[in-house]
């Protein structure tokens, strides 16, 4: 298998796992008494994954993260707009851990479950843009 052949595959893996987070927290939304962390949680978890598969495409080397502002600062290395597009999309990162455990008082309400959800389409959308090309082909 060439290396284009397993970057792509990679970073269609990387895209289709954010799908999938994304479909968790819409469909949790749906519903008339949405369960807020997890909305939350999976936005977060979709936004990261979306900035780890443009850095794989772009073969950026990235460590282990929950942090989303480290990952848009290493995508700003290769498209500088990441950090002005997409800077309020650090607000999800506290929605990857703290959010789990009883002794963190993080209860998000139904705006900011709502709102974690646009910024994650947001970021969704920026990101296939940028690298649609190998992700259609």
């Amino acid at each position: 298998m060439n290396r284009d052949k397993i970057i792509k595959d990679l970073v269609n893996k990387w895209i289709n796992k954010a799908e999938r987070d994304l479909l968790t927290a819409e469909r949790e939304l749906s519903f008339e008494d949405p369960i807020t962390d997890t909305v939350c949680f999976h936005c977060q978890q979709g936004t990261e994954k979306y900035l780890k598969a443009f850095l794989v495409y772009h073969q950026i080397y990235f460590p282990k993260t929950h942090s989303i502002m480290d990952l848009l600062e290493l995508c700003a290395t290769i498209d500088s707009s990441f950090k002005d597009e997409l800077g309020d999309a650090d607000n999800l990162t506290d929605y990857a851990v703290e959010i789990r455990y009883l002794d963190v008082l993080i209860e998000p309400g139904i705006e900011d479950a709502k709102e974690a959800f646009e910024i994650a389409r947001k970021v969704r959308e920026f990101v296939v843009s940028k690298i649609n090309p190998i992700h259609n082909e």
